[in-house]
């Protein structure tokens, strides 16, 4: 029974990759690659307009086409970020959630 269970559900991951876009199941893309690092601290930096870079730091929730999820380590909200705008990502493997005023 539980073979059975497990090759439907390989069917069913099969079936759900084979309709996505290239863009999100392929490493080469950079929502794909993202998305193989959900759950980890990241620092992402934007270029806003021409020549200003700002940074978010935070855990990846979710990763799409367009856009990344990060929650907030402070608060624990979710901000939607353009994928489009990010020039630079750290991300962290090992990392230390941080006390109440943010100090690692």
């Amino acid at each position: 029974m539980e073979n059975t269970q497990n090759k439907q559900i390989t069917k069913e991951t099969r079936q759900t990759n084979e309709n996505m876009p290239e863009i999100i199941t392929n490493n080469m893309y950079t929502p794909a690659f993202l998305k193989s690092q959900i759950g980890k601290l990241v620092r992402i930096e934007f270029l806003i307009g021409t020549e200003d870079l700002t940074d978010r730091v935070g855990i990846l929730e979710d990763v799409g086409i367009s856009y990344v999820l990060l929650r907030s380590i402070e608060s624990g909200n979710i901000l939607y970020c353009d994928i489009y705008s990010i020039k630079f990502v750290a991300i962290s493997e090992y990392f230390k959630v941080p006390d109440k005023d943010f100090q690692i």
